[in-house]
């Protein structure tokens, strides 16, 4: 517990970017660096730090984009090390992607909280009345939304405000919303395999100087990602109960019950939610990939793990190298 990522510095890199779970450093023209934090984001908030998130988000992310690369190019070029991610530097879109199958969510700009607020004009979008709560819907929809600085929130957009109000130029978001929907099928096709429901994601693009759609960011983890039990979704959700769960909900839900968490002070998140959320992530990887996460064998402090890889990578790959 003691040894989890929450902030880092590392010697001879540019200032940081600090988001609300990765930092990333401009390295040159070509490439961006990212270290995934251990921090754990909900509700605008950094909430408190989980063991093994930072190396699941970035392991995962590395496991789809690899699997995904005949769908969308993307922005990976290496992983020094298990928090951090060499990439593409690109020109990203000022919108989140979010691809939703199901009425769920627990944020004020999920579709189930905007629902049951009474709204049945969803993000563009009409909803009959009637539905229930975590239902699947009769299709996959995109409801996007602005980019969020760390303590400022997402607001909601209808998918055809995202080209009229001139945030993207019409055919750049007719092609990422034709990936986004691929991703998504693809995201839910590998989880039925593994006996998951791929409920909902979020995803982020950029285009290269040629104007190519790349995908970026991180991919159908449980931070972008919500993910449901399949086995026993259907006789839960006849029942009224809900999905048994693999994300970062469950911390929502524990914020939620003690207090409003836009309005008053969150209470410090124990040791013991902790403990559970990290067996979540660790165990929704291995679920996904069939592989165990690894902890690394260094010994190491995170921190001076992650500088001195970072260190040893940029020795053998300096500014202006290239990929």
């Amino acid at each position: 517990m003691a040894h989890t990522l929450s902030d880092i510095a590392i010697p001879g890199l540019p200032d940081p970017h600090v988001g609300k779970v990765r930092q990333s450093y401009d390295l040159d023209a070509e490439r961006r660096l990212m270290v995934a934090t251990d921090r754990l984001s909900a509700f605008d908030l950094n909430l408190t730090t989980v063991p093994f998130k930072g190396q699941v988000l970035t392991e995962l992310s590395r496991f789809w984009f690899e699997g995904t690369r005949h769908i969308c190019p993307n922005h990976l070029i290496a992983v020094p090390d298990p928090n951090v991610t060499v990439c593409r530097r690109l020109d990203m879109l000022p919108v989140e992607v979010v691809v939703r199958g199901y009425l769920a969510g627990s944020t004020n700009t999920s579709l189930l909280t905007m629902y049951k607020g009474g709204a049945r004009r969803l993000y563009g979008q009409a909803f009959p009345d009637g539905m229930r709560d975590n239902q699947r819907l009769p299709a996959p929809v995109i409801t996007p939304t602005t980019k969020g600085d760390h303590g400022a929130h997402d607001e909601p957009l209808g998918p055809d405000d995202v080209a009229r109000l001139g945030l993207v130029d019409a055919a750049t978001w007719d092609r990422t919303r034709e990936h986004a929907l691929a991703l998504f099928a693809f995201g839910q096709a590998r989880a039925r395999e593994r006996g998951l429901i791929l409920v909902d994601t979020k995803y982020e693009f950029g285009v290269d100087p040629d104007g190519t759609v790349v995908l970026a960011d991180e991919v159908h983890t449980p931070d972008s990602s919500r993910y449901w039990d399949g086995a026993t979704y259907d006789a839960r959700f006849e029942r009224g109960e809900a999905p048994d769960a693999f994300d970062k909900d469950m911390v929502r839900r524990w914020v939620r019950a003690r207090c409003d968490p836009y309005r008053e002070p969150v209470p410090e998140i124990p040791d013991e939610v902790r403990i559970e959320t990290a067996g979540v992530y660790c165990g929704l990887f291995e679920r996904l990939t069939g592989a165990a996460i690894v902890p690394p064998a260094t010994g190491e402090a995170p921190a001076a793990r992650v500088a001195a890889a970072v260190a040893r990578w940029m020795a053998a790959h300096p500014p202006g190298a290239g990929a």
